[in-house]
Parts: structure tokens; C-alpha cells; sequence
């Protein structure tokens, strides 16, 4: 029998990359400072790494579900040529005002919950780290109990602890 394993959830814009609005262009992917740092350390603990993450630009037309299908290509091969296995990328294509309401868009658990039967993912030793209150109010819904919220600016959150920078994980 495989024991379920623990994963490091990622939330993309704003933790695996650089912020910037929309992002669809392999040419405008910029890596955040640590996250291949972060990714090893987890990988090496037996961690499936595994990024879920908002994609309303999609439901808001300004770049299609396959151009956000080949930059998610792209990444995989690159984390790849860096030693890391991204196990799979989870996305909302949707938006509550375009859409309506669904169960995958966070702060929904939807993607995590969706990870978790398909790789049969142990969430109660998982992490999350995220860049969002609802990043980590997914997280929580989701069972994942250590979650980290990656912010210059707030004081508050569920999360059990609000980090500066991904370096202060290593």
C-alpha cells in the first residue's frame, strides 16, 4: 500500500513569478527570488510540488485557455532543466462576474481538493503558500494546515505565518 503523500501547493502570480497583470507570455515569466530554492528543499522532502492558481484572464478574454496551456508547458520543462518536477498545474479559467460562481476559483477548494484525488495528496502535512488571503483561505478549506502568506503589506491572516520574502522558508 503507497502511503498518501504531502504537497507544496504554490499559488503562480505573485510566488512562482513575478506579478504582472495577466500573464500569458513566456517572454514576460520572470522566476520570484527563492522559489527554485523553496521547490528543491520541498521536492527533496518528498513533496509533490503543485501550483493551483486564479486564471480569470481567461474568462475575461485576454488570452486564451491555450495560450495559458503552453506558458504552463513551458514552465514544466523549465522547472525541469532546474531539477524540479511540477507534478501538475490546477487553474480557474473562470470569474464570478463573467461565469457566475464555481468550486475551483479560490478561495474555493476546488483545485486542491481535485490534486488531492488525483494524486491521493496527504493534506494535513501539505503547505500552501500563497500570495492572497484567499490563496490560504482555499488552503484551510482544503484541509492544508500550514500555510504561509507571502506579503509585504499585511498584518492580519489565517495563515500561520506572514513571510516577507520565500528566503525566510530556507
Amino acid at each position: 500500500m503507497v502511503l498518501p503523500k504531502p504537497a507544496l501547493f504554490l499559488d503562480r502570480d505573485g510566488v512562482v513569478n513575478v506579478e504582472k497583470e495577466y500573464l500569458y507570455k513566456i517572454e514576460d515569466f520572470e522566476l520570484i527570488d527563492g522559489i527554485v530554492d523553496i521547490c528543491l528543499k520541498y521536492q527533496n522532502q518528498g513533496f509533490l510540488i503543485i501550483i493551483v492558481t486564479n486564471q480569470s484572464g481567461i474568462a475575461r478574454g485576454y488570452y486564451s485557455e491555450e495560450e495559458f496551456a503552453h506558458l504552463s508547458g513551458w514552465m514544466v520543462e523549465h522547472f525541469k532543466t532546474l531539477g524540479i518536477t511540477l507534478n501538475r498545474i490546477y487553474h480557474c479559467p473562470h470569474h464570478e462576474s463573467i461565469n457566475g460562481s464555481c468550486t475551483c476559483r479560490k478561495p474555493e477548494a476546488g483545485m486542491f481538493l481535485e490534486a488531492q484525488k488525483e494524486f491521493d495528496i496527504d493534506m494535513k502535512h501539505s503547505v500552501m503558500i500563497g500570495d492572497n488571503e484567499r490563496d490560504i483561505d482555499a488552503a484551510l478549506k482544503a484541509g492544508v494546515q500550514t500555510n504561509y502568506l507571502l506579503s509585504q503589506d499585511a498584518t492580519i491572516s489565517k495563515a500561520n505565518k506572514i513571510i516577507h520574502s520565500l528566503g525566510e522558508l530556507l
